[in-house]
């Protein structure tokens, strides 16, 4: 599937205005950026949540570098085959990533069914 960086950035947005409000309104100094690939050129990463948890942050407070969470537009659109699959997509990564972001690991989000 081939979608230009500003439809694909649309409807990120509209995933993410549609996630529950428990879930997003507690990202506190996070930003939402899209990537083309990750810095390796690969197509194996799907997103990345680059900041500390909730639960390993000791001192965070004013002045902090907001935390990141990034979607890479190729690699998404590399395993999709039409927009319903895209949305879903970038649906689950968005969940997975702002798991990270609770302290949730890899482990416990398979046991969830999000990894």
């Amino acid at each position: 599937m081939e979608l230009d960086a500003e439809a694909f950035e649309a409807i990120v947005v509209d995933e993410l205005d549609q996630l529950p409000d428990d879930m997003v309104d507690g990202l506190d100094n996070v930003v939402f950026v899209v990537e083309d690939r990750p810095e390796d050129g690969s197509l194996d990463l799907l997103g990345l949540y680059d900041g500390w948890a909730l639960t390993e942050r000791d001192r965070y407070g004013f002045g902090e570098m907001p935390d990141r969470i990034v979607l890479y537009r190729e690699p998404l659109l590399a395993i999709v085959d039409d927009e319903d699959e895209l949305r879903e997509e970038i649906h689950v990564t968005l969940v997975h990533e702002i798991a990270h972001f609770y302290g949730i690991d890899d482990a416990r989000l398979h046991e969830l069914g999000w990894a």
